[in-house]
């Protein structure tokens, strides 16, 4: 649980702020008090004198530095002073103690905060569930405008779920790396949208994408995740090292799919059946072109070297990361064009599709690092 005393921050702040703006008010009430009577006590003695006619009334005190009435004794202006300094003094010393009780506390609250921050930033993830769920409702709430642009509000619940569980199990590093994804995924569809739109073959929904596009591209992912963080480093015999480099490779998976069907269908000149070599109309199930394919090497490239960026994989694991998306890239192609569509498999959506890719990559850049980098 957050400790109680973060929840006396603002009361600190502002008590804080109390103690130091009142002692000048007070002094400067005492400061104008004394100043009063001792006026009054001068107009007091100058009356008396001139109904009188005797001589001054009002004599320096032998301490040279306080006026006494002669004429007044029961008016006594030293009382006045004495007693406006000491208030002085009493709301000094009030103040320099609440301002050490302040600056104990921050410091108390800062000692507090500091293990709950190298908790959210940890290198290695492990973060505890409810700060990950926290910080997300802080990050989401921030980037709400943009993400509504990219999101459904369904999809956005979903994504706000997704990115709670990756923070937990990867920290801000597999955070970071779906983030990157969806914006580079996003960025890459609205080229020639408007284009695409007319031509019938532009994402629904304006692009905006929906739970079943965030659980389609990022449920093998999640499932590497959660198995990189099982046992005492390794689960199932195989390292975390690994469980996160096919983390990496199933999301730069998705993203060069995304990258090859976005760029063909924009740009692609010359579309053909991957498995007949049948010329056929952009945006059909398993098509290819030689601008798409590309596309889906930049695609998978770029994400896999995200991963390197925050040391999440060796450049090693980047060329292996590349290669198992190009591969699975055009293992959905294949997909596509034998079973989706057809008859008595309308189970078989682009979402089901997405997963079945995704897993394809993950599951060969995991072999890879097994067998052919020794991890």
């Amino acid at each position: 649980m957050v400790s109680f005393t973060s929840s006396l921050m603002p009361i600190a702040i502002i008590s804080t702020l109390l103690a130091i703006t009142s002692p000048p008010s007070c002094f400067a009430f005492s400061a104008i008090h004394t100043s009063t009577q001792s006026r009054a006590t001068k107009r007091t003695g100058i009356h008396h004198a001139s109904k009188r006619h005797i001589a001054p009334l009002i004599s320096r005190s032998s301490s040279g530095n306080t006026f006494q009435s002669l004429n007044h004794p029961g008016h006594d202006t030293t009382t006045s002073i004495t007693s406006s300094s000491s208030s002085t003094r009493l709301a000094l010393d009030i103040s320099g103690e609440n301002i050490g009780a302040t600056s104990s506390l921050l410091t108390s609250l800062a000692a507090s905060a500091r293990p709950i921050a190298s908790s959210l930033f940890a290198y290695s993830g492990n973060v505890p569930l409810w700060q990950s769920f926290l910080l997300n409702a802080v990050l989401f709430g921030s980037l709400r405008s943009k993400l509504n642009k990219m999101l459904t509000a369904e999809g956005f619940a979903n994504a706000f779920v997704l990115g709670t569980m990756l923070w937990s199990t990867l920290g801000w590093r597999g955070w970071t790396l779906c983030v990157a994804y969806l914006f580079l995924g996003q960025a890459v569809t609205k080229v020639k949208f408007q284009e695409k739109e007319k031509a019938g073959i532009a994402e629904g929904r304006g692009g905006r994408r929906g739970p079943e596009n965030v659980w389609g591209s990022a449920l093998t992912g999640l499932i590497c995740a959660a198995c990189s963080v099982q046992g005492n480093g390794s689960f199932l015999g195989i390292s975390s090292e690994v469980y996160i480099l096919g983390y990496v490779a199933s999301l730069s998976t998705k993203l060069a799919d995304t990258f090859a069907s976005e760029i063909g269908k924009a740009y692609g000149k010359t579309t053909f059946l991957i498995t007949t070599f049948e010329r056929v109309e952009p945006g059909t199930e398993g098509a290819v072109s030689a601008e798409g394919t590309a596309a889906a090497v930049l695609g998978g490239f770029l994400l896999s070297l995200y991963g390197y960026a925050v040391n999440f994989i060796s450049w090693k694991g980047v060329v292996v990361s590349t290669v198992a998306a190009f591969l699975a890239t055009n293992a959905e192609s294949l997909i596509g064009a034998t079973l989706q569509e057809k008859e008595g498999m309308t189970w078989m959506t682009n979402e089901v599709v997405n997963f079945i890719n995704t897993l394809i990559g993950a599951g060969i850049a995991i072999a890879g690092g097994v067998f052919v980098l020794g991890m």
